[in-house]
């Protein structure tokens, strides 16, 4: 990009849909969000989105737009199957906004977008392999190999949170059963502790629809052994998983990202510790396990900006 010029930046959720005006410096000029629930349909709510774009004093200076969303398509410019969004199986949000914004649109998962903004705005601008695992309602992954985002042939590359940990176990949204999401996310550390509090007495938590994640973190802050339990098994999981990941990526770095990346020490320190008892040889002490450098309420928006921003500089 030039100097002055600005991408707008879009992260689309199942709860909310939020933007932002990014700068050459990663700086956010200007941002806002919409519900998404409140929208039956993708094309109303980009409507919407692009009458309040249209109106920004950066409107002008815009070059790009890039999306990060849920089974978000590279090459398709659609989402696909998302199950948190109740808006058909495929959605054309490239067209869309393009006929609206009258701007060329880059979309891809959100999880390679985290992987974007890594790279263009955080930890990662020194690096050429490196993974992001974003640890959220789910699991996912973006891959940087010698430079290049991995998106894989049909555009749904680094699926991590998919890969089968527990034969037969919990069973996932996506269909199939014992998926890493379903025990390393928040929604599994929820579960975990789910099973735990049926099985023990000796706990402050109490298994009701107010039980979260933060609510876990701050009973292990505070010594509550069933919580600390959850999280040793949720890093266990991680930790192996992460070893496989190496294996085949041979990354410099891992970033941790999301609601329980933000659990500091609970999360990192044993999965990091389960990752290298789990590593061959060749591998053990090079990969380093790195919170994301991206500000937690930027990341989103910063994210999706990197995706048009490594567009326009291929």
């Amino acid at each position: 990009m030039g100097t002055n010029d600005y991408i707008l930046g879009i992260d689309i959720g199942g709860t909310n849909t939020v933007y932002g005006i990014v700068d050459d410096n990663g700086n956010i000029v200007n941002r806002g969000k919409f519900s998404t629930r409140n929208y039956s349909g993708f094309e109303k709510l980009a409507a919407d989105l692009s009458g309040v774009i249209r109106e920004m004093p950066f409107f002008s200076k815009l070059k790009a737009v890039g999306v990060g969303a849920p089974n978000g398509n590279f090459f398709t410019g659609s989402i696909d199957f998302a199950p948190n969004l109740n808006w058909g199986e495929h959605i054309l949000v490239k067209d869309i906004l393009e006929h609206f914004l009258s701007l060329p649109v880059v979309i891809t998962n959100d999880a390679n977008a985290a992987a974007c903004g890594e790279k263009f705005y955080g930890g990662a601008m020194e690096m050429t392999d490196f993974v992001t695992i974003t640890l959220g309602t789910g699991v996912g992954s973006g891959i940087y190999v010698n430079g290049n985002l991995l998106q894989g042939k049909h555009g749904f590359g680094g699926e991590f949170g998919h890969i089968i940990v527990e034969e037969n176990g919990r069973p996932c949204g996506c269909g199939k059963r014992g998926c890493l999401e379903t025990y390393s996310s928040v929604t599994g550390i929820i579960n975990t502790v789910k099973e735990l509090i049926s099985k023990k007495e000796n706990t402050i938590l109490i298994n009701d629809a107010a039980l979260n994640g933060k609510i876990i973190e701050q009973a292990a802050i505070s010594g509550d052994a069933v919580a600390l339990e959850a999280f040793h098994i949720t890093s266990e999981y991680l930790g192996k998983a992460l070893a496989n990941y190496v294996t085949i990526f041979d990354p410099e770095a891992i970033f941790l990202l999301g609601g329980l990346a933000q659990s500091g020490n609970l999360i990192f320190d044993n999965t990091k510790k389960v990752m290298e008892e789990n590593l061959m040889k060749i591998f053990k002490n090079k990969v380093q396990i790195l919170p994301s450098q991206l500000p937690d309420a930027d990341a989103a928006i910063l994210g999706a900006a990197a995706i048009a921003g490594e567009a326009l500089n291929s």
